[in-house]
């Protein structure tokens, strides 16, 4: 008799992104007419600056369209590799850049380099959901280090020694962190960077993509640690630092070994990403941070709007996320609840009900390991959010 289900164990076992499938769903409801809300994609709101866009058409115009080297085109690796000392003070040289196909392409390249099945891979909880379904394609084993809403959502030094076993591979975190928007300050990551020190085996992925959409200041990266910069992997891209999502152009600066073996890795799944957007991303990187600063402000204040209005939500607990563009709002006060139509058991439930008795869309903390929470993008405009939590009270109000 025929396998009833011909598809490998591998995709079998592969969880769908449960952000693009909430976005899935609220483009289903506005296909219908209904007017959603959809805060639920991690996607800056901004166009693309101009510069950058003049630099793709000119490098169209010019011809510029044939294969690009697997790691990228030189001048984006030193365009890349001078952002990493003017900006972070980290010497990578340009061949110890690899130019992806967006961060995520870029961190699977990274994890099945590296990641042996049987490996464990500490990622503190909430962490970002591909993290974990990216461990999967490798055949490692997730160990999850827990974090809270009183303790910002950032994991102690203590705790990661007590997770760290013989068949520890890999840590994998972000700072600034999506889902939480916690931001790991200088001291805290020195404290972890002492542990590491203490465990050779471990490498560190340090997922930096929303470095410059951050309320404290100067940006703190783990690979300035002089005693485990060698171990040390930053990932990074232009996606949400230029408002270039739809570009797909992610990067790591690694030791060499590792970037020949993401280029390796990459060489038979990809192959180099796309010359025009390789030619943006070089223009972005090189033409200065005022665009940047101009979207930071904006989401600072976005932020601000959005704590304040969510005071007045009964039951909700927010902490104040320092970076990125999420809050992650403690919302168990509604379990147990129902208006009679919709039951909420957990924050999947809420997430529906919200998605088509508030039409506003926005991804259950189950997704991210924290099935208490809800993730709440505020990467919309000031009189959308204002509307959007407007409608969660008053939908809010008939459960009981």
């Amino acid at each position: 008799m025929a396998d009833q289900n011909p598809l490998s164990r591998r995709v079998n076992t592969l969880s769908e992104s449960q952000t693009i499938g909430m976005s899935k769903l609220s483009r289903e409801l506005s296909d219908k007419g209904v007017d959603v809300i959809n805060l639920s994609l991690g996607e800056p709101d901004f166009a693309t600056p101009l510069n950058i866009r003049e630099a793709a058409k000119k490098a169209i115009d010019g011809g510029f369209t044939h294969y690009s080297p697997i790691s990228g085109f030189t001048e984006l690796r030193k365009a890349v590799s001078a952002k990493f000392k003017r900006e972070n003070n980290l010497d990578y040289a340009f061949d110890q850049v690899v130019i992806s196909t967006g961060a995520k392409q870029a961190i699977a390249n990274v994890v099945l380099s590296l990641v042996n099945p049987g490996d464990e891979v500490i990622t503190p909880m909430p962490y970002w959901v591909s993290y974990i379904e990216i461990i999967k394609l490798a055949e490692g084993i997730t160990v999850p280090v827990k974090s809270t809403i009183e303790n910002d959502f950032k994991i102690t030094a203590q705790q990661l020694e007590a997770a760290i076993t013989p068949k520890t591979k890999m840590f994998i975190f972000s700072s600034p962190c999506n889902p939480t928007g916690s931001v790991y300050t200088h001291d805290e990551l020195s404290a972890l960077a002492k542990v590491f020190a203490r465990h050779k085996q471990v490498y560190i992925l340090s997922d930096e993509i929303y470095e410059h959409i951050n309320f404290l200041g100067r940006h703190s990266s783990i690979a300035e640690f002089e005693e485990i910069r060698e171990r040390v992997i930053v990932v990074n891209g232009v996606s949400k630092a230029y408002a270039m999502t739809g570009w797909r152009i992610g990067y790591i600066g690694a030791p060499k070994w590792i970037a020949q073996a993401c280029d390796k890795m990459q060489g038979q799944i990809t192959s180099g990403t796309s010359s025009i957007s390789q030619k943006a991303a070089e223009a972005g990187l090189n033409g200065g941070l005022e665009s940047i600063d101009t979207m930071q402000a904006a989401f600072l204040k976005r932020r601000d709007i959005v704590l304040n209005l969510m005071k007045e939500i009964p039951g909700w607990k927010a902490n104040k996320p320092d970076g990125a563009f999420y809050v992650f709002p403690d919302v168990s006060f509604y379990f147990g609840k129902t208006d009679g139509e919709y039951h909420i058991k957990d924050s999947a439930d809420l997430c529906m009900f919200l998605l088509y008795k508030a039409h506003v869309s926005v991804v259950t903390g189950i997704a991210f390991g924290e099935p208490k929470c809800i993730r709440f993008s505020y990467a919309a405009s000031d009189d959308k959010l204002i509307e959007a939590i407007r409608r969660i009270k008053e939908a809010l109000k008939t459960l009981k």
